[in-house]
């Protein structure tokens, strides 16, 4: 397959724009909500979700959404999602179809997206498939409303105990009746329409195999994987051009092990034209890009490491809010920043292009940045923040598991504690651009310290040499208990941050090194730092 062409950015819709109007959606209200975002930017590519379980087309082997619960739904959001795709059928419009030509329209490349594995059930166990009566109607976007007849045919397919609780009804990839489900879905959608490509998107999610066995058993999806690229080839032959395929894997090659991605085997065999390392639950900052692209050199496969709707956050207590990481800015402009400063690495490291998934956008919302992060040329002189990889394992609350393959080398949060040799946690920061070129109004470290009170001492190392002048402004979280409007009356807060200015000289294009060292604790308080 020849190598495709630079699309800068490839954007995932996930199909929730059928969702964005009352039923029924017209097709003009539809298409605006999927391109008005995209039209006029970087992004080169649309890669469109097609459906999790159940069929937004009409399928000849795989019941249509809305089936299982009769088209009667446990929640609006289920309701407006299948009932304005069957409108749309039942008026003699295919929403694939248009979706396609629009595209082209506008000069974009469409693909098909079809999510390997994913798992928006809510917890739900395989023991409940057979009391759906019981299931608590309340649940979002669950219940019988979000499931497939197949799934509760067979609970004996799914990996039950032998994955995180939360995922226990995800496939189970090793039962060769669910690749053959699998690839009779995805040879569906893909033979029907005019598609460009497809993705397989084995990250939506990750729970493909018992937890144990990812790697041994990897061999099982690559069985899939190799049968969908032959179906590709000859459909490729059939029309005469090309009919690419993407796969969207872990951020690490370490990490697609342990899943079950052998992903130097598919580079090896040519079964994919795109690879997209990324984060399975959130973005993950710290994605190898320079491994995936020299396992990549020599051939015709372009990588298009990807990036996330949200920032990661802390799994429990009074940090679980995201606007507490990565800056004090307000949410809209700091997460501008980090995204600009994040693919600029990935551009530094020779990245092909920036993937984006779930970016839920109007016209206007995310326009400045679609229109700058697709090159690092486009992103000079633009405000950066380069930040530590945050990692955060959620251990207890919805979601539990969902992040346990990302950010491996996560540096924050840490704890600080006093050491004899006066050492304490060193964390990496990647400096892709050249700041003595284009040189900031501004250059500033900072380094966040929950539970900081006067009377601790934190020192305070740029690559090894201590910053003497460092300011200390509180990060203030007001209360909101009888104060629900958030009025500002404290002064103090659980977190404070320490800044210090840095001068062009000092933070050269390349990697740099912050440590912090405690080197005494108020006495007073028994908590960590």
């Amino acid at each position: 397959m020849p190598r495709p062409r630079d699309y800068g950015l490839i954007y995932n819709w996930d199909g929730n724009p059928h969702t964005w109007n009352q039923v029924p959606q017209s097709m003009e209200e539809f298409l605006d909500k999927v391109y008005a975002p995209l039209e006029d930017t970087q992004v080169g590519a649309l890669f469109w979700c097609v459906g999790d379980h159940t069929a937004t087309w009409k399928s000849d082997s795989l019941e249509m959404v809305g089936d299982v619960s009769g088209r009667t739904y446990d929640n609006a959001w289920s309701y407006a999602k299948s009932e304005n795709v069957r409108e749309m059928l039942e008026r003699g419009e295919d929403p694939q179809e248009a979706v396609i030509t629009r595209g082209r329209e506008l000069g974009l490349d469409v693909f098909c997206s079809v999510r390997m594995n994913d798992n928006h059930l809510n917890g739900l166990q395989p023991e409940d498939l057979a009391k759906l009566s019981l299931l608590d109607s309340g649940r979002e976007m669950t219940g019988q409303s979000n499931l497939d007849q197949v799934r509760i045919e067979h609970p004996e397919w799914l990996l039950g105990k032998q994955t995180a609780p939360w995922f226990a009804c995800s496939w189970n990839f090793e039962v060769p009746e669910v690749r053959e489900h699998k690839y009779t879905i995805i040879e569906e959608v893909c033979s029907r329409y005019d598609w460009d490509g497809l993705e397989m998107d084995w990250l939506r999610h990750f729970n493909h195999l018992p937890e144990e066995d990812g790697y041994r058993m990897r061999y099982v999806l690559t069985d899939l994987q190799r049968r969908v690229r032959r179906m590709t080839n000859e459909l490729a032959e059939k029309r005469g051009r090309p009919f690419y395929l993407a796969a969207r894997v872990s951020g690490t090659l370490e990490s697609s092990y342990r899943i079950g991605f052998d992903v130097p085997t598919w580079i090896k065999e040519g079964l994919v034209d795109i690879l997209i390392p990324a984060g399975g639950h959130g973005t993950d900052p710290s994605i190898d890009v320079a491994t995936y692209l020299d396992m990549c050199r020599g051939t015709d496969i372009v990588v298009y490491p990807g990036i996330d709707t949200y920032l990661p956050s802390i799994s429990g207590g009074i940090q679980t809010a995201q606007e507490q990481f990565v800056g004090p800015e307000g949410a809209e402009l700091k997460e501008k920043m980090w995204y600009r400063g994040l693919t600029s690495r990935y551009h530094n490291a020779g990245a092909d292009g920036i993937y984006i998934f779930n970016w839920y956008a109007n016209r206007d919302s995310r326009r400045d940045v679609l229109n700058q992060i697709g090159s690092q040329e486009t992103m000079r002189g633009q405000d950066k923040i380069y930040a530590a990889t945050h990692r955060v394992i959620i251990k207890d609350r919805p979601w539990a598991g969902s992040g346990r393959y990302d950010t491996l080398w996560g540096e924050v949060p840490v704890r600080l504690k006093s050491t004899s040799t006066g050492d304490g946690p060193t964390i990496t920061l990647d400096v892709p651009d050249d700041l003595t070129d284009d040189v900031p109004n501004h250059i500033e470290l900072r380094v966040r310290l929950d539970q900081w009170v006067k009377g601790d001492v934190v020192r305070l190392y740029w690559d090894n040499a201590e910053r003497e002048n460092i300011e200390t402004r509180y990060s203030i979280q007001e209360i909101i208990n009888a104060n629900t409007h958030e009025y500002p009356i404290i002064d103090v807060g659980h977190a404070a941050w320490l800044a210090s200015e840095l001068d062009p000289k000092e933070t050269a294009k390349g990697k740099h090194e912050v440590k912090v060292v405690l080197e005494k604790r108020n006495s007073k308080l028994s908590c960590d730092i």
